[in-house]
């Protein structure tokens, strides 16, 4: 296949790395510092597993996704309207979109810009980007897609690729299984500035996560979500399997860069209001990570 990887971090360079090493032509579309170094010595990733540079096409212009059979979506949430925007007039008419981000409702935003088939996919990874043109792994690599003409065929490449995919008819309800998760960890990580394993046996700390669970859930059967599986499991789940992981919010935090809060805790927030559902807990700690991004920015 010929794959884009639209917005080209930490998630995106993962799976495009993954797909490349299968011998799939991908290309990624990200910010400069990371095309340079791609472009001199390809994408260095570093794996528990292994480490390799695997030689990518890397592009700063969404031009570059001209002729991809799939797409795969990684901006933040923020950026989601004016990305497709740009992204729309490269794209063929039968190129499956695919949704790769935070949150619950880009896939659907982003098929209100877009003619093409959007598929919403939950990503279960735990990475970062190092440096430019260095992407490090900490943990699991699967995607949960949306039902589509597409999905299978697309599925079947990133199985090759050592790439676990399920197709799944509830792709909704997964991805707020894992908003739940990104809930009940992201906030808390970013004040903290502590790792998932260290934050967990924190004191206080997981009550606080089990209050937040409780008011997602009760948002969640408000706007008629079927959410799978038990969302208390899948919070310890986390602990186990990505230990040393820090948030995507504190990720950002530490780096300077705007956060996805507002689609995360500020999301259930705006929704139980709503829906007249009190989520004291989800609306302090979005307050919180917002005070600390206007006092960033100010310093």
């Amino acid at each position: 296949m010929k794959v884009a990887v639209m917005g080209a971090g930490a998630v995106g360079c993962y799976f495009g790395a993954m797909l490349a090493r299968a011998g799939h032509e991908v290309a990624l579309i990200g910010r400069p510092a990371h095309v340079e170094a791609i472009r001199s010595k390809g994408l260095y990733l570093d794996t528990r597993t292994f480490q390799a540079y695997v030689p990518m096409r890397a592009d700063t212009e969404p031009g570059a996704a001209g002729g991809a059979d799939a797409v795969l979506f990684c901006v933040k949430s923020a950026d989601t309207e004016s990305a497709g925007r740009a992204l729309a007039p490269h794209l063929g008419a039968d190129t499956l979109v695919l949704s790769l981000q935070n949150g619950v409702d880009n896939a659907e935003r982003l098929q209100a810009i877009l003619p093409q088939t959007v598929v919403p996919a939950v990503v279960y990874v735990a990475t970062e980007m190092a440096g430019p043109g260095h992407v490090r792994h900490h943990g699991r690599g699967e995607l949960v897609i949306g039902a589509s003409a597409g999905s299978r065929r697309f599925a079947d490449a990133c199985e090759a690729a050592g790439v676990p995919v399920d197709i799944s008819d509830n792709v909704i309800g997964a991805l707020w299984a894992k908003l739940i998760v990104n809930c009940a960890y992201n906030a808390l990580s970013a004040i903290a500035r502590m790792p998932y394993g260290d934050l967990y046996q924190a004191p206080g700390v997981q009550q606080v996560m089990r209050d937040v669970v409780h008011e997602c859930l009760a948002v969640a059967q408000a706007e008629g979500v079927d959410v799978p599986g038990d969302s208390w499991a899948a919070v310890l789940k986390i602990v186990e399997t990505m230990p040393t992981q820090f948030s995507s919010t504190a990720q950002d935090m530490a780096r300077g860069k705007p956060t996805e809060i507002d689609y995360l805790n500020g999301y259930i927030e705006r929704k139980g209001r709503e829906r007249a559902i009190a989520t004291p807990v989800n609306r302090t700690l979005h307050a919180l990570v917002t005070l600390l991004e206007s006092r960033a920015g100010a310093s």
